[in-house]
């Protein structure tokens, strides 16, 4: 399995959770790899933004839905990849719910169960459904989830939160060995900072990653990986990453280098 896409025929990538800033991030990111891309998110401002900045192009198609994914609205998502007609190269998810503060003692035991339906429940009913669709005898497919830090210390008083990123972390390992049997590479994308927006941009660290960043990052994965054996879980910690000198698809055109005068 080679992992690369066969010229003439570009399969689309799946993105959940495009209403994020990562999630619009790994939009951005595909679309700059020449990947067409099928985005489903919560209608809001990153929705708006991708439909500003990509509106126009041929490669996007936008899909809001209003609930957090379950295994009713999973099978949803397959149901309608298969209705499209789609063939998928890679799906990327980045699923949680919006975080609450207060110590893990002081909130009911309901309040964790929550956590681990948007967090690491609502992935693996996504994994269950979606990673059929990848299944492909001539290539290496992939699913990439996006998780956040928090898993060796707990986030202080986000302890939820730091519970349901380490229970994230331990899904991805099992799924990655048992996606391997279906010729499907799962891993998960491990962000050690909190992003930086336009909105927190005022008073973010210096060492906080931007959305298109972690995007580049998430689609790097998708290339031939070197030998050895393939890590479940990739941390991104850098603050930044280039551009690509080369897309997945096809290369990008060089900046001309002008002779010394």
């Amino acid at each position: 399995m080679s992992g690369m896409i066969e010229p003439g025929r570009i399969p689309t990538a799946l993105v959940l959770g495009a209403h994020s800033a990562a999630g619009a991030g790994v939009v951005g990111a595909l679309i700059e790899a020449g990947s067409p891309v099928l985005a489903i998110g919560e209608p809001g401002e990153y929705m708006d933004a991708l439909v500003s900045c990509y509106g126009e192009d041929d490669h996007l198609t936008l899909l809001t839905r209003e609930s957090l994914i379950d295994e009713a609205g999973a099978r949803e998502i397959a149901s309608e990849v298969r209705a499209r007609g789609l063939t998928l190269h890679a799906v990327f998810a980045h699923l949680f719910a919006p975080s609450f503060s207060g110590r893990l003692l002081e909130k009911s035991s309901e309040k964790l169960g929550e956590r681990f339906g948007s967090d690491v429940l609502s992935h693996l009913a996504a994994a269950r459904h979606l990673l059929p669709l990848l299944q492909d005898e001539h290539a290496t497919t992939h699913y990439v989830m996006i998780g956040g830090p928090a898993t060796e210390c707990g986030w202080a008083g986000h302890g939820h939160a730091s519970i349901g990123s380490a229970a994230l972390h331990m899904l991805a390992k099992v799924l990655h060995e048992e996606a391997a049997q279906l010729g499907v590479r799962v891993q998960l994308l491990a962000v050690e900072h909190p992003l930086s927006t336009p909105k927190n941009r005022m008073h973010a660290c210096a060492g906080w990653p931007d959305a298109m960043s972690v995007g580049r990052k998430a689609v790097e994965l998708l290339r031939p990986s070197k030998p050895g054996p393939v890590r479940a879980i990739v941390r991104f910690d850098a603050a930044w990453t280039p551009p690509p000198l080369r897309t997945l698809f096809d290369p990008l055109p060089q900046v001309p280098v002008l002779p010394d005068a």
